[in-house]
């Protein structure tokens, strides 16, 4: 099956007869469209959409196999090679299941991919993570490698103080160093989160839906009113719909 869409890719692509937009595309100028695929398979995963989930994965395939032509045609690679790199990277993770290790978990992942890590040209325990993953994500996963080597608060307080201290610095700070101090700010929050057993970009996704969903509520409940309203009025729509959803639930 896989091979129609192969062929489709092939001829959408080709110089002579193909679409001129699919022609002209580059690994660089369709990245972005392969994030926001991923995106929106998690959207549907997190609205329970199933028939929405089923599209959005053929569109995430799609940006697989559309790169994986480019590269063809470059002479790098071909979509059989992505699928035997991937099947290799699998079993060997998994001796476990395809060899002959006697025990498995995540704890031998972990050591597999960190010795793979260390075969590679750069050495440092921080060497693959993504530089375009979203910035919370990037920041737990830089800090959970960091953490693999004992760079991290034995506990959540540790990393609670650690807000606390860069609050201060945010608030202390010149208006060039904001901005700096800032970032500082957030990384050491979603350090905290991370030493919560809470996935900062997870959490912050649901915030995100929360505020929409009661933002788009007090525009209903005031209706074309609501821009000329005062901030009182405004807090105090904000409060009567916290209260109305703790009601529902």
């Amino acid at each position: 099956m896989i091979e129609r869409l192969v062929t489709i890719m092939a001829r959408l692509r080709d110089p002579q007869t193909g679409c001129e937009w699919d022609t002209v595309q580059t690994f660089e100028s369709i990245a972005p469209y392969t994030i926001e695929e991923a995106y929106e398979v998690a959207d549907a995963i997190a609205r329970g959409d199933i028939a929405e989930l089923k599209d959005e994965l053929g569109d995430l395939l799609l940006q697989v196999v559309f790169h994986a032509r480019i590269a063809e045609e470059a002479g790098h690679f071909a979509l059989t090679d992505v699928v035997a790199a991937i099947s290799d990277k699998m079993e060997r993770r998994h001796p476990h299941i395809f060899g002959d290790a006697d025990e498995g978990g995540h704890h031998l992942w972990e050591t597999i991919k960190a010795e793979e890590r260390a075969a590679k040209a750069d050495p440092s325990a921080l060497a693959g993570v993504a530089l375009n993953l979203p910035a919370l994500s990037r920041a737990e996963k830089l800090q959970k490698r960091a953490a693999r080597t004992g760079f991290d608060w034995p506990d959540p307080a540790g990393a609670r103080a650690k807000v606390d201290e860069e609050l201060a610095e945010v608030e202390a700070a010149s208006d060039e160093e904001r901005a700096e101090e800032v970032g500082d700010l957030l990384l050491a929050v979603v350090n905290w989160a991370r030493k919560l057993g809470i996935d900062p970009e997870t959490a912050l996704r649901a915030a995100n839906a929360k505020f929409e969903r009661r933002f788009r509520a007090m525009e209903a409940a005031a209706g074309d009113a609501f821009p000329t309203l005062s901030l009182d009025e405004q807090e105090a729509l904000w409060r009567d719909v916290k209260a109305a959803e703790k009601r529902s639930n």
